[in-house]
């Protein structure tokens, strides 16, 4: 019985025409994409994290290979434009307990066929013990979850682009 709730599931996603946003992002950016972050002078160890969360973006949400700038056939560039920490919530005594950590990212896209510039950013918010200070171990988990969460914008993006793209070919083809 919970094999043929499955094989209806799968039919009728199928029926419907789903195609999931990492398929349409795929045919904007290719099967290889090769990733560069711009070291911030202010800031040099988020980038870092947020090279990691780049790279595992491009891996699990694009489902593409990671490759060099000589064989990529789009080339990401990112840039921290902003990473901020703003107070959310404080305990009884005034302090600090929720945190919103706010991270801005400009992505630079190009391929054979285009350039394009990207801004994408992300929030994440978090708490902290009582009467405790932000430590950096917080902070830096806090940025590379905000980075995350600016990369599924950025996926988003790229993804509406490959809708666009294949119902602009649909529309020339004659099918709809």
């Amino acid at each position: 019985m919970r094999h043929l709730l499955w094989l209806g599931i799968v039919m009728v996603i199928m029926g419907c025409g789903y195609v999931p946003a990492s398929q349409y992002a795929r045919n904007v950016l290719g099967e290889g994409v090769s990733t560069e972050v711009k070291v911030s002078m202010e800031d040099p160890q988020n980038t870092v994290l947020i090279k990691d969360a780049v790279d595992t973006a491009v891996i699990t949400k694009f489902r593409v290979n990671v490759t060099s700038k000589e064989n990529a056939q789009t080339h990401l560039t990112v840039r921290i434009l902003g990473v901020g920490f703003t107070p959310l919530r404080y305990d009884l005594n005034g302090y600090v307990s929720t945190y919103r950590a706010s991270v801005v990212l400009g992505i630079h896209r190009q391929s054979s066929e285009k350039q394009q510039e990207y801004t994408a950013s992300g929030v994440y918010d978090f708490d902290i013990a009582a009467n405790a200070i932000l430590s950096d171990q917080a902070r830096f988990t806090a940025i590379q979850e905000g980075a995350t969460k600016a990369l599924d914008g950025f996926i988003a993006q790229v993804a509406t682009e490959g809708v666009t793209a294949d119902n602009d070919q649909s529309d020339h083809n004659g099918s709809y």
